[in-house]
């Protein structure tokens, strides 16, 4: 059994085994869930790249540097929102084209689900994908739109449905 606790910016899990009492205690910070988040998604196939404008810029500088996977970088891009016992995740992509989006964010789900839940023992309630954009092999003007076109947590009615 799994019991957490918010403290600040980190999740703290506390494990029991039966008739032991408490043996210690685990802290799990945010920006860990970010990147296990991160790199979960950046593993599906689909999935041209994470973020947007600054953080996207600093994950491609900070990928090629020795020694480094970039996964702070990763972590500025998923939002993450952790809470007693749950996550919640936010997440800007840009999708290879070609691909059924629908079934990337299904498969993103599930795989950011699985990775998340399996690593830190918090369970993901929701996960919000922004597509932002569509690579198109052979374009090399990789310059990054940074226009704020999606909005996650509806301030105002839908116009379509």
């Amino acid at each position: 059994m799994a019991d957490t606790k918010t403290l600040g910016k980190d999740t703290t899990t506390d494990r029991r085994s039966e008739g032991s009492g408490v043996r210690g205690r685990t802290t799990i910070a945010d920006n860990v869930v970010a990147a296990i988040a991160g790199i979960a998604i950046r593993e599906t196939e689909g999935v041209h790249s994470i973020g947007r404008g600054a953080s996207k810029a600093l994950g491609a500088v900070t990928g090629r540097m020795p020694g480094s996977a970039g996964s702070s970088a990763v972590g500025r891009a998923v939002k993450v929102e952790v809470g007693e016992k749950q996550a919640a995740i936010d997440v800007d992509i840009k999708v290879e084209y070609g691909t059924t989006i629908h079934e990337l964010a299904d498969l993103i789900r599930t795989n950011v689900t699985e990775a998340v839940e399996t690593m830190t023992g918090l369970e993901v309630v929701e996960i919000n994908i922004v597509v932002f954009d569509v690579h198109i092999p052979g374009d090399d003007d990789d310059d990054d739109s940074d226009d704020e076109g999606g909005s996650r947590s509806g301030g105002g009615s839908p116009r379509v449905r």
